[in-house]
């Protein structure tokens, strides 16, 4: 199921459009993930892995390229984890990830839940820094001196 979020434009994105729910082409989805945290591309069945798992995930796209994603894990409850969330390096420095964030947010908070669990990486908590508060509380995992887990609420 394929739905267009109505974000065109939003933030500086001129022709960019966040479609939630978008079909996933695990090539395509593979190469973006590889390119924007720098690995070497291992094939994943992204498709299948976001029905089973995912309250939601968000595609932006330049036309029929995919140019960033973002992943919303949940435990069926009040908790949302939002994972993956990855701009192209090529299309970074232009709203895209803020956009992704706070489209995140927006579907954690109309899902119902209260918590949206994220990544420290810096990316990300400068994406939610600059979107609008919400109802939702942000929950920033971190990893404690003996690296075995902690948080940072």
């Amino acid at each position: 199921m394929t739905g267009m979020t109505g974000m065109t434009g939003m933030t500086g994105m001129t022709g960019t459009d966040l479609r939630e729910r978008c079909a996933i082409d695990d090539v395509a989805l593979t190469m973006l993930h590889a390119a924007a945290f720098d690995e070497t591309p291992r094939l994943r069945p992204w498709g299948a892995q976001l029905e089973r798992h995912s309250l939601t995930w968000l595609g932006a796209f330049e036309g029929v390229r995919m140019i960033g994603f973002a992943n919303l894990a949940w435990d069926g409850g009040v908790h949302a984890f939002l994972v993956d969330v990855l701009v192209a390096p090529d299309r970074r420095r232009r709203g895209t990830g803020r956009a992704l964030v706070a489209e995140a947010l927006r579907l954690a908070t109309e899902a119902g839940c209260a918590w949206l669990h994220a990544d420290p990486a810096p990316a990300v908590a400068a994406a939610f820094a600059a979107v609008t508060p919400s109802p939702v509380r942000l929950h920033r995992a971190t990893r404690d001196r003996r690296g075995d887990g902690g948080a940072e609420s």
